[in-house]
């Protein structure tokens, strides 16, 4: 049985979610001042996206842990995925920030990061099956 085809697929890729919002939201609040310097961008951006984020992936949990996925949350997870991939792409084009190449390469990866999740989420959705409703 492939990863794909496992019933608890889109369980995983919850928890993926999960986890991946709470590692970049601890680094941003943990990061502060020093981190903001080398992304170039602003620590209070910063601080208030990781709180953001750790609150998403407390919400993320919770809907993993239920035996039987609440459909509609998880589509509510998929639509949060696609507004932070377009926000990090405003956010970019907007000129309101200044990053570094390495800040627009933090961006651009939590871009594409939530993309391939919200992807992979719609994939779980539409395969269903008893562990959604």
């Amino acid at each position: 049985m492939s990863v794909l085809s496992s019933p608890h697929f889109l369980h995983r890729v919850l928890w993926v979610d999960a986890a991946a919002c709470a590692a970049s939201g601890l680094l941003q609040l943990a990061g502060g001042a020093p981190l903001a310097g080398l992304l170039g961008l602003p620590e209070n951006l910063l601080g208030a996206t990781g709180l953001f984020l750790l609150g998403y992936a407390v919400l993320v949990v919770l809907v993993a842990r239920c035996p039987v996925l609440p459909r509609a949350m998880v589509w509510l997870l998929v639509a949060g995925n696609l507004l932070w991939a377009m926000d990090c792409a405003v956010l970019l084009a907007s000129g309101w920030v200044a990053p570094t190449r390495l800040g627009t390469a933090y961006v651009v990866v939590q871009a594409l990061t939530v993309l391939v999740l919200a992807e992979l989420q719609w994939f779980g959705l539409r395969r269903g099956g008893r562990r959604v409703a």
